[in-house]
């Protein structure tokens, strides 16, 4: 019988190890830019055409490379950053495991340009299906240019798994700020289908920040640095009031390399414990620097997973850190011991108590009821409190009903549901609707029962029942970050069959020609802020899709919010919608819109 195992051909190996390293064109994107930072250079341009779906080209003044070292960069686990074993746990540059260029050679038609500053040419490379098709010399600047075309065209059923352009674009904006954020002293621009969208100078971290995340952080970042013998930390975290409901702006480097740690995330969420809403996130980039043998980023292609040898003393450090520069600044809460000048003049206590004060005070009915015995509960019948009963109005068969009943409609379209008594709806607290039924009674929170209610009229709207569009008098221009930009154009679409009239108006800017008729007029563009920071809270679950987290942030952000003073008319068309939702009793994301309290379970409590 013949032997059976053999070595795959390189191209076919380079192509299963693309899988794991080159997942989409933001992960080559990731690769390229780490490679030209780790090449020394100064400046760095991004070019993408269709997402670096068409193209993904990056040039930098770096220190380039030799022919050899030009030809020998495709070639499977070829680097310049180790030599032996010992090296892997000292590893300071971005890239090292020598895998990405072979990757992208796989699954890509590659150009290379390079030369180093003492050549007289540089070397210019065509690769396509990991195979060699051409080798020149030519003339050029010192540095590299590398641009892969038509990303996956020989794998096409990886190619037909790629999202739509603005999501992949999202991707690619991701990565880009993540090495920008990292590196701010490098000049850094981004160029989408020939529209400039970033164009970042050299300059400080903090600047950085500003140019990536927006002004509205200029003012609300607190300086975060700390030095020690085990570990530096260094960066800003966003003042309290700058904490959104959504993580998008958080950023945290080991050793300049992004990271995801939950554990770390958990620490600075720590420190800033009562200082910010349970849902709200802080904004931090914080960069933490160590002995790299103290840390392992062999874990995941993506080196964003990493393991620390002692997590327990680098989550302490982190949490106290942050904690101390926030007290620094005076962000954390305080307890002012000092008496107020103003007290010290009252009659109270510049006075004297005398013993006719004294006698008035321990007659009044007010003194007696704090120290007679079965008096905490006393109420006095004084003369304003005997008509409250005249508070209600008194039925024919003898009931007690407010004045304003609930209309027949109401009672009939939710018949399936409950029965409800003719009495008035009560709102309590601004944010819970009460009303009685044959049973008992039912408490509705009025912010779940809205977004129940607009979820199902937002599908609804793509099942043929469209929503109208209000057309504005004077259309609202607004003006996006970058990212904010991306994300925008890629739920347009959408959004359009939702009522919403939007359109591009240059570079990250758009106008707002209309907008359902439930949002105000004049609020816009906050209203679309707002569904855009809800929309980046449901971007990282992968289990939702698009359109799904498009239904959730807009019921969220539209939804009248708990706090909020309603009418009865108001009221009673929140219940009638309500109960008039395929699944009632629950919010899109599974909490519940109503509890109900049953007549025999409330007798029992009282011993009836």
């Amino acid at each position: 019988m013949p032997d059976i195992i053999q070595l795959l051909p390189d191209n076919i190996a380079n192509q299963i190890a693309a899988g794991e390293v080159i997942q989409r064109p933001a992960s080559a994107v990731k690769e390229l830019l780490e490679n030209a930072v780790d090449a020394g250079a100064t400046e760095i341009k991004l070019i993408v055409v269709e997402a670096g779906k068409t193209l993904i080209q990056v040039t930098d003044n770096g220190k380039g490379m030799s022919e050899t070292d030009a030809r020998m960069s495709f070639e499977r686990h070829a680097t310049s950053k180790i030599r032996n074993i010992d090296d892997l746990f000292r590893i300071k540059t971005m890239g090292f495991r020598g895998e990405a260029l072979a990757s992208i050679a796989a699954v890509a038609q590659v150009e290379l340009k390079t030369k180093k500053a003492e050549d007289v040419a540089g070397t210019y490379i065509e690769i396509e299906n990991s195979a060699v098709k051409k080798q020149e010399p030519v003339a050029m600047e010192r540095g590299t240019s590398i641009a892969m075309k038509n990303l996956f065209f020989n794998v096409p059923a990886r190619r037909n798994f790629l999202k739509s352009n603005p999501a992949e674009l999202r991707h690619v904006v991701d990565e880009f700020m993540r090495v920008a954020l990292s590196f701010p002293d490098i000049f850094f621009s981004l160029t989408s289908n020939g529209q400039e969208v970033f164009h970042l100078e050299r300059g400080t971290l903090k600047q950085r920040i500003v140019q990536l995340l927006g002004n509205t952080y200029s003012s609300k970042l607190v300086s975060v640095q700390e030095k020690t013998d085990y570990l530096n930390i260094s960066g800003f975290v966003g003042k309290p009031e700058s904490a959104r409901k959504t993580r998008g702006d958080q950023y945290l480097f080991v050793n300049n390399r992004f990271i995801k740690s939950a554990y770390l995330n958990h620490a600075i969420m720590g420190a800033f414990d009562e200082m910010i809403a349970k849902d709200s996130f802080p904004m931090y980039v914080l960069f933490i620097d160590l002995d790299p043998a103290q840390v392992d980023i062999n874990v995941h292609p993506t080196k964003q997973e990493i393991k620390f040898e002692d997590e327990k003393i680098v989550y302490a450090f982190v949490q106290s850190v942050v904690k101390h520069a926030l007290a620094q600044f005076s962000i954390t809460p305080t307890l002012d011991f000092e008496l107020d000048a103003s007290i010290q003049s009252l009659d109270a206590i510049s006075k004297p108590f005398t013993e006719d004060k004294q006698s008035a005070a321990s007659s009044s009915s007010l003194y007696k009821t704090f120290t007679q015995k079965n008096q905490a509960h006393f109420i006095e019948n004084k003369s304003e409190l005997k008509h409250w009963r005249d508070f209600y109005e008194t039925t024919d068969d003898g009931r007690q009903t407010t004045e304003v009943p609930v209309n027949a409609k109401l009672h009939e379209a939710t018949t399936k549901n409950y029965e409800l008594r003719t009495e008035n709806l009560v709102q309590l607290h601004n944010s819970f609707i009460l009303f009685q039924t044959d049973k008992g009674f039912r408490v509705v929170h009025q912010q779940n029962a809205h977004e129940r209610i607009l979820y199902e009229r937002f599908a609804a709207a793509f099942a043929g029942k469209p929503i109208a569009t209000q057309q504005s008098l004077f259309p609202a221009t607004m003006d996006l970050q970058p990212a904010d930009a991306v994300l925008l154009n890629e739920l347009l679409p959408d959004l359009n069959e939702l009522g919403y009239h939007i359109e591009p108006f240059g570079s990250n800017a758009f106008v707002v020609q209309g907008t359902p008729a439930d949002i105000e007029q004049g609020s816009e563009t906050v209203a679309i802020e707002k569904m855009l920071e809800q929309y980046k809270h449901f971007s990282s679950d992968l289990k939702y899709s698009k359109r799904e987290k498009l239904f959730r942030s807009l019921a969220w952000q539209q939804s009248v919010k708990a706090g909020t003073v309603l009418t009865q008319k108001e009221m009673q068309s929140l219940i009638e919608e309500l109960f008039a939702c395929t699944s009632p009793n629950i919010t899109p994301n599974g909490k519940p819109t109503y509890t109900e309290f049953n007549k025999n379970e409330l007798d029992k409590i009282f011993g009836r």
